[in-house]
């Protein structure tokens, strides 16, 4: 039996603010397909930059509730999803799986899927996914190379943290979920990780070196949350 390899594939590297980059599309791509014949792998789609502008613009035009910014963000990780699974379309499973409690038929080397319902983010899928499919970690590939222990956008003291314990990232991301949210991981998927006791990889997506060790269970160049 090949490993299962969970990756929480970001939307903010799937499709930037300044547009897609095909550069790193290609290199996943070429990483992924090189590495089927040792690897299964179970890539679950964010919304990113595409989320959150069709959620300002919704929030600019009405009073929302937070369900309905999630069912925005939720679609917008599905169009991500499609966009992936026709990049693997030949070794891709045919649908993009959307209700991570349901064990697929799954024969192919590579499954894509999406968000499932409101109340949390694709990371909280990730782990789900994890969990049915006997996976330990979830690596999780966005536009930062760590976690931090503070914003350091506003704060130029933030420190980089290369192993962090769950109780000390709850502490920095909280346990509830805020619709458009732009955390390192979701509070509520960090929540059932530390009940699974599984471990969260963090590398910055675009360093394609990086994101290969840690699918071969090297030391990257991240943080490590277990």
């Amino acid at each position: 039996m090949k490993k299962t390899i969970v990756i929480s594939l970001g939307g903010s590297i799937i499709i930037p603010k300044e547009g897609f980059d095909l550069n790193f599309l290609k290199g996943f791509k070429k990483l992924i397909l090189n590495l089927i014949k040792k690897y299964r792998f179970i890539i679950v789609c964010g919304g990113g930059q595409t989320a959150r502008s069709y959620q300002q613009i919704a929030r600019s035009l009405g009073d929302l509730s937070s369900e309905d910014l999630d069912w925005i963000g939720i679609h917008s990780t599905r169009l991500n999803g499609h966009l992936m699974r026709t990049i693997f379309r030949r070794y891709a499973h045919p649908a993009v799986v959307k209700y991570p409690l349901k064990k697929q038929n799954w024969k192919t080397p590579i499954m894509l899927a999406a968000g499932w319902k409101p109340g949390f983010s694709t990371d909280y899928d990730a782990v789900l996914l994890a969990k049915k499919y006997d996976a330990d970690t979830v690596i999780n590939l966005s536009n930062i190379d760590y976690v931090y222990d503070k914003d350091p956008r506003i704060n130029k003291d933030a420190k980089k943290l290369e192993n962090i314990d769950w109780e000390q990232f709850q502490k920095i991301v909280g346990t509830k979920w805020v619709p458009g949210a732009n955390l390192p991981f979701d509070p509520v998927a960090s929540v059932l990780a530390r009940k699974n006791k599984m471990k969260v990889l963090f590398v910055k997506g675009t360093q394609l070196a990086e994101v290969k060790k840690a699918i071969e269970g090297k030391k990257i160049k991240g943080t490590v949350i277990s």
